[in-house]
């Protein structure tokens, strides 16, 4: 493929696209990046070549990173937690029809896979944190901050099968922790207990043991043969503000967030 191919099939091509980070998180402070997540749908015709589109790309603008749809599902079938929170990002960006289809299938990719992926992640995140502490005397308070937010998420999610990644009232605690307010060792205590708790739910989850594979897997086979149809010399499509746009830009504090 041509050597900026993997820009413009996010500019072209893109499906859905979010904030992520501490703005989705309500975690945000004013020097707060602005983490942009999004999903393209390469055209069909890209994989019948020898080369094929990429699985991901970063940029164009800063802070962005977008997924092809198959590389996306792929993931979110196996319950990666980064993967599962952009689905349910609370600021949207842009979403088309196909778009909105994926949001409609959220819930065929919540199980209680999960548990173990979130519990996975969460286990290598604190031994960095540990390893700090052992020989800093502290722990990156920032990374700490998100740890107990994942862990409460994913505490959350098995216990009402509904993923949340807004913290709402939670919201001071966790930034007191971020500003090294609370001492390490009521941290850790904190760290265990979510954990402890995310176990117990997990006996007893509303969510389903598997995800719905053949769900995803049908709308992914409708969606490339929709493409693989379309009329060949199709003008390329220019993103137009979403019914979300008008939140996203004040949650950025008058920054755009459609930066192209």
């Amino acid at each position: 493929m041509h050597s900026d191919a993997p820009v413009s099939l996010v500019r072209d091509h893109t499906i859905y696209s979010c904030v992520m980070g501490s703005r989705a998180f309500g975690l945000a402070t004013d020097g707060s990046d602005t983490d942009r997540r999004g999903v393209f749908l390469a055209p069909t015709p890209l994989f019948w070549r020898f080369e094929k589109p990429p699985t991901h790309v970063e940029g164009p603008a800063e802070e962005q990173f977008s997924w092809e749809l198959e590389r996306f599902c792929t993931l979110a079938l196996r319950a990666n937690p980064n993967i599962l929170e952009c689905l349910h990002s609370p600021l949207v960006e842009y979403v088309d029809d196909t778009g909105r289809e994926l949001l409609a299938l959220r819930e065929a990719f919540l199980s209680r896979r999960a548990h173990d992926t979130f519990a996975r992640y969460a286990l290598g995140q604190r031994k960095k944190l540990d390893a700090d502490v052992r020989q800093h005397g502290a722990p990156r308070w920032k990374h700490a901050m998100h740890l107990l937010r994942l862990l409460m998420s994913s505490r959350d999610l098995l216990r009402t099968g509904a993923l949340t990644i807004d913290v709402g009232p939670q919201r001071e605690a966790l930034l007191a922790v971020k500003r090294s307010e609370v001492p390490w060792p009521k941290v850790d205590a904190w760290m265990s207990r979510l954990a402890t708790e995310a176990d117990e739910a997990a006996t007893r989850s509303p969510l389903p043991a598997e995800p719905d594979h053949a769900r995803v897997e049908d709308f992914l086979l409708r969606t490339r043969r929709a493409s693989a149809l379309r009329a060949d010399g199709e003008a390329p499509r220019t993103l137009q503000p979403g019914p979300d746009d008008e939140r996203v830009q004040g949650v950025v504090r008058g920054r755009s967030v459609r930066q192209r």
